[in-house]
């Protein structure tokens, strides 16, 4: 089994490109350089709009695709394009090696776009519209998931050349902040198993793995050598009863890192090294024609990610305070809780002249709400903040993940037009 290698001296001259993704690159090294382009950035976004913008750092995802070919290096990610399809970031992604994991017709295409060969992407949609189904068959993307009979049968009639993984429920509860088992898989005994096996076979299609997913934001990862086990059985039921020769392995996400958390994933990792010693050990040896991929998302996008959103608006009642900033609830805070805001959240003064010194600063109650209509868009409540004006800023830290991804077009404030600005800086995540 091959590992995937860690970026190259090459790979790493690409990522100083000055445009990734249609966005210019900033080099910035030091903390003053990085505040003075905020503030350049700011001042400009002033002259011609009240929006609000991301920052993005590739260092940080260097850092982290490292990170995580360090510590599963039998493991190539394929990145969920879902998570957040910023082209900087997937260019960025392509460039150290990462394939691409995709759910419909226009995260393929948007894939393809950066040049990125089709047989690097894995269509791990298990319920897939067939009008998709054609697309992928007509750009060569061959291989996908499936769960059911009915899937098989638009699949054996619209890309009958495609290889299929298998997707299995994951036996164990993982603790998942989402879980999706409800939605997707099939359960891994062979009584399930056996007759989409047979079905593939009677079609002609070929299946060559397996793929499950304990769910995003796992906090219980014996999850994943439960799945893993139950992978296994799965292997061995198709040795046992047909003729699809497996090779393929898909243990999908579920691990992530936050600079609040960071020996998380490396608990994931040391359980899914152990399990795949434990029920692949064979298969694990050098020359053995197993392939295991995974599907990260947030492991990625989260921590390279800040938001900056402008407040626009203030109201004092008593010792209470209320902001509203230009974004919230409908937008990039959509699945974003107030706690988890509060602990992302800090004040940037730009029309005020507050202190940050300890002691000096006095702090009210307060109360931010998006910019909609919409009562319900309410970003946080109850959390102390010194006295902003209109025209400071509200920082939110590692906000990559499923943020803009998730935002809408309520109210006319379009989730899509926030603005992305890149840059590089020479950022060590330490705590790893």
């Amino acid at each position: 089994m091959a590992s995937c290698p860690k970026g190259t001296p090459s790979t790493l001259l690409h990522l100083d490109a000055q445009v990734m993704g249609g966005q210019r690159v900033t080099t910035v090294v030091t903390k003053d350089e990085l505040t003075e382009f905020m503030q350049s950035t700011i001042l400009k976004r002033q002259e011609f709009d009240e929006v609000p913008f991301y920052l993005m750092d590739l260092g940080v995802v260097v850092s982290l695709y490292n990170h995580m070919i360090s510590n599963l290096p039998m493991i190539h990610p394929h990145y969920a394009v879902k998570c957040n399809p910023e082209p900087a970031l997937l260019e960025a992604l392509a460039a150290l090696g990462s394939n691409f994991d995709c759910g419909s017709r226009s995260e393929i295409e948007a894939v393809l776009l950066l040049d990125v060969s089709p047989d690097r992407i894995i269509y791990a949609n298990p319920c897939k519209p067939v009008s998709h189904i054609k697309y992928a068959a007509s750009v060569g993307v061959n291989l996908t998931t499936f769960d059911s009979v009915e899937e098989l049968d638009k699949i054996r009639n619209w890309h009958p050349k495609s290889d299929l993984l298998i997707r299995i429920k994951s036996p164990d509860d993982s603790g998942a902040k989402y879980p999706l088992d409800s939605k997707y898989g099939a359960d891994h005994h062979p009584q399930e198993i056996m007759p989409l096996l047979k079905a593939a076979e009677a079609s002609g299609l070929s299946v060559v793995g397996v793929s499950f997913h304990v769910g995003s934001e796992a906090t219980n990862f014996a999850a994943f050598r439960g799945a893993i086990a139950a992978a296994k059985a799965v292997f061995d039921t198709a040795a046992r009863t047909s003729n699809n020769k497996m090779r393929v392995l898909d243990i999908g996400g579920g691990f992530s890192f936050t600079n609040s958390n960071p020996k998380l994933f490396q608990e994931a990792a040391s359980i899914i090294k152990e399990a795949l010693q434990a029920y692949f050990p064979n298969e694990l040896l050098p020359g053995s024609s197993l392939k295991v991929i995974s599907e990260p998302g947030r492991f990625f996008a989260a921590s390279a990610f800040t938001l900056y959103a402008q407040i626009i608006g203030k109201r004092v009642r008593g010792e209470l305070r209320e902001y509203w900033i230009n974004d919230g609830k409908f937008g990039s805070l959509a699945w974003v809780t107030c706690d988890e805001a509060i602990a992302k959240c800090t004040p940037l003064p730009f029309a005020s002249s507050f202190t940050t010194s300890k002691g000096l600063t006095r702090t009210y109650n307060s109360t931010v709400f998006g910019p909609t209509c919409d009562a319900f868009d309410e970003v946080f409540t109850g959390h102390k903040l010194p006295e902003l004006e209109v025209n400071d800023w509200l920082v939110f830290s590692e906000m990559g993940a499923y943020t803009t991804a998730c935002g809408t077009n309520f109210n006319g404030y379009s989730t899509v037009a926030i603005p992305t600005y890149v840059v590089r800086s020479n950022q060590t995540l330490l705590a790893i």
